[in-house]
């Protein structure tokens, strides 16, 4: 949060000052300037955008706690039965092992620098030592918060929040998970606002998030 602070002081300021520097130059220099602008602008609205999805990770982080995982299944494109393209992680569900959860990044910002470490045709094996182990706080059923190792591994990094469709979405049908009232308190506290609407409470579901 403080990072995010810092860089959106940085981006604005340094916006608003070659405004003002370009208002005593020749008409020539705004167009240097210009990609500053452009780019500066587009970095300004990415930290604004950060905020709420920050006080959601913090909502989720103290009602989940860290789990490592190792050998997390990833990949870029479609996931067999999943609602949406994109980038995804595969996770067991919380209340029958067997049951394997998509979480797809639907939300794109800030995703860039995970696409680049998934399992895909150019992710070298460097790029994805880097997510390995995964940090993984929540429940694949509804939301959760995934995390790089960081220095050593004992702390996380690169915080994104992951969510299945239908929890922020009520015109999205319900998705077919395991859930029992334990789960729907639990994802209620972090911030879920109605967790029987998000999933069919007690029914047994396929691969698939539909």
């Amino acid at each position: 949060m403080v990072m995010n602070v810092c860089g959106l002081l940085g981006w604005a300021g340094g916006w608003i000052a070659l405004i003002g520097i370009s208002t005593y130059t020749p008409n020539w220099v705004v167009w240097i300037f210009m990609p500053h602008f452009i780019y500066g602008f587009y970095r300004v609205f990415v930290q604004l955008t950060y905020f709420p999805w920050a006080l959601r990770m913090r909502r989720v982080l103290r009602v989940y706690p860290w789990q490592v995982l190792k050998g997390v299944p990833s990949g870029i494109g479609k996931y067999p039965g999943a609602r949406d393209d994109g980038i995804w992680f595969e996770f067991r569900s919380p209340a029958d092992p067997g049951e394997k959860i998509p979480m797809v990044f639907i939300r794109h910002t800030r995703s860039y620098w995970w696409l680049r470490r998934m399992d895909g045709p150019r992710t070298n094996s460097v790029r994805r030592a880097q997510i390995e182990p995964l940090w993984f706080a929540g429940d694949p059923r509804y939301l959760a918060v995934i995390a790089a190792p960081g220095r050593g591994g004992r702390t996380p990094k690169r915080f994104h929040v992951l969510h299945q469709r239908p929890v922020f979405d009520r015109r999205c049908e319900p998705g077919n998970w395991t859930v029992d009232a334990a789960d729907v308190e639990l994802a209620r506290r972090a911030g879920v606002p109605d967790p029987g609407a998000a999933v069919h409470s007690g029914v047994t579901g396929s691969a698939g998030n539909r």
